[in-house]
């Protein structure tokens, strides 16, 4: 085994590196979990300045399942383990009350606490010794990560590394090619990218004001529903919905047919303020931005919608790949995500967000042990679901420690949405006869409980 010399001096043999895990939001700190319940060192590297940075963005969301569903198991295992009573199971929280109430507590265990660094922005990975050319001994080097550290930039080892820095520090622009469109940089004190907090924080940016929400997910929803009480209160808050195609009955989702309430509810509750009138929509793939003294235009080209005094840009997110260009990696060229897993998820063919059970498997890279997992490991794809994160990194811990069989027994079932499109080779499954391409038990059966992201999609807690 190879022998190397860490910063401080110190010789160690590779595989007594410790495992680097990128991130410190829920996957990350739950891949901390199982590495740990494993006897496994993790090294937790976070860019922000908390655990949950990103969550916190969104803080003021309430997340759409409620809290029974919303605990990795090796993370409560811990936490009870040192005397943490979980919150009440059915109750909901937003996402301010999930870093708070269960990541905070998580981090600050010992075993976990002495091996979290934040304000750590990785910035390259590669083998010691080896750029992406080198072959002959590769896999016995270990990682070679160039980080920003507060103390300035240094250099960290690791005998793997589990990425699960998220997607959601790069949104997508406004432009319909997914590029910066003509106009988008110098309107940007205009735009907000993300879900902007309408009712509290932002509240002053955005009441009396004429505004367009662009984008058809979940984060959208939310965001309109916000606008619509503030303007409520607020006389002359002016709501424009833009979305690149039309808006089908599907779009809005499952309504009472959703196996979670409230993820229903939200499609729901803003079908009704677009047929009631409170939210104007129109459809414009942007192609430009353009500010002037009367507000900012947004154009197709030829069509020109506007003006407005505030621009949301619910436009969802991609990863950041920049840090691994001197890895090999191989991804989908569609999503940007593990070539495996990419068709199982892919927006352009299965509209029902079922995804059969996978792990280190189907998440395994050309680089030996290196994985990304949680929402980075789902590219541009924007239906991942929190416990699916929590199953990726339970079996990559067991991979690592050398459990074949713990890392292969995989099991997902998420919740069906309610909704379903494509034909027979879609993972729809409505006439139990039709081949989906996948088992059964993936793609028709009745799903057990989960819990989705809340940055792509939350509500307030059904009455």
């Amino acid at each position: 085994m190879l022998r190397v010399v860490t910063r401080e001096g110190t010789t160690m043999l590779n595989g007594e590196l410790p495992v680097a895990v990128i991130g410190a939001g829920p996957v990350g700190l739950a891949a901390a979990a199982h590495l740990t319940e494993r006897g496994t060192t993790p090294l937790i590297l976070e860019a922000g300045d908390s655990v949950g940075a990103s969550v916190l963005q969104w803080g003021h969301v309430r997340i759409f399942s409620p809290w029974k569903y919303n605990i990795d198991a090796a993370a409560r295992e811990l936490l009870e383990r040192d005397g943490w009573v979980a919150p009440a199971g059915e109750d909901y929280s937003t996402g301010r009350e999930l870093v708070e109430s269960y990541l905070v507590p998580l981090a600050s265990l010992p075993e976990i606490a002495s091996q979290l660094r934040l304000r750590h922005r990785v910035r390259a990975i590669t083998r010691l010794g080896f750029d992406k050319m080198k072959t002959a001994g590769r896999e016995t080097a270990p990682f070679a990560m160039t980080v920003d550290t507060p103390s300035g930039e240094q250099q960290l080892l690791a005998r793997a590394v589990v990425d699960a820095s998220g997607t959601y520090a790069v949104p997508n622009p406004l432009g319909a090619s997914g590029t910066v469109v003509r106009g988008e940089r110098e309107a940007a004190r205009y735009i907000h990218y993300g879900i902007a907090d309408v009712l509290g924080r932002d509240r002053a940016r955005y009441r009396g004001r004429r505004v367009a929400v662009v984008g058809s997910g979940h984060s959208a929803f939310d965001v309109l529903i916000d606008l619509a009480e503030l303007a409520g209160a607020e006389p002359g808050t002016g709501i424009t919905w833009l979305t690149r195609r039309a808006i089908a009955d599907a779009k809005y989702g499952g309504a009472e047919n959703d196996a979670l309430p409230a993820r229903g509810a939200l499609g729901t509750r803003l079908r009704g303020l677009v047929d009631g009138g409170a939210v104007r929509h129109e459809v414009l793939a942007i192609g430009g931005v353009r500010a002037s003294s009367a507000g900012v235009y947004l154009s197709d080209g030829g069509r020109e919608i506007g003006p407005f005094d505030q621009i949301i840009a619910t436009t969802g997110s991609r990863p950041d790949l920049a840090p691994l260009r001197e890895l090999r990696v191989r991804l989908d060229d569609v999503l940007e995500a593990s070539p495996v897993l990419a068709p199982l998820i892919d927006p352009n063919v299965h509209g029902c967000a079922t995804v059969p059970p996978h792990g280190a498997r189907e998440l395994a890279q050309p680089e030996q042990d290196f994985y990304i997992v949680g929402m980075k490991s789902y590219g541009r794809a924007p239906t991942f679901l929190m416990l699916t994160g929590y199953e990726q990194v339970r079996s990559v811990a067991s991979a690592l420690v050398g459990d074949v069989a713990g890392a292969a027994a995989v099991e997902l079932v998420l919740p069906k949405t309610g909704v379903c499109s494509g034909g027979p080779d879609s993972d729809c499954c409505p006439d139990p006869a039709s081949d989906c391409g996948w088992p059964e038990s993936a793609c028709c059966a009745t799903p057990a409980a989960v819990i989705p992201v809340a940055t792509l999609s939350a509500v307030p807690p059904p009455k």
